[in-house]
């Protein structure tokens, strides 16, 4: 019998850490959080601002702006 060789696992690709520091911005001693943080999720957890909406790609959350 001949051995067959077992093709090798492909390695993943890590995914790139969020640029979280573009969420904050320091004034002076203070840090002010420039986007809302999920209800559901707590905080540490931002909330994704798009053309109608506000969404948590954690949990799903979605709250719709009004115009």
């Amino acid at each position: 019998m001949s051995e067959q060789k077992q093709p090798q696992q492909q390695q993943k690709k890590k995914k790139a850490s969020p640029q979280v520091w573009k969420f904050y911005k320091s004034e002076g001693s203070d840090l002010k959080r420039l986007r809302k943080e999920c209800p559901r999720c707590g905080k540490g957890f931002f909330l994704a601002e798009h053309k109608d909406r506000l969404t948590c790609g954690h949990c799903g959350y979605t709250s719709f702006k009004s115009h």
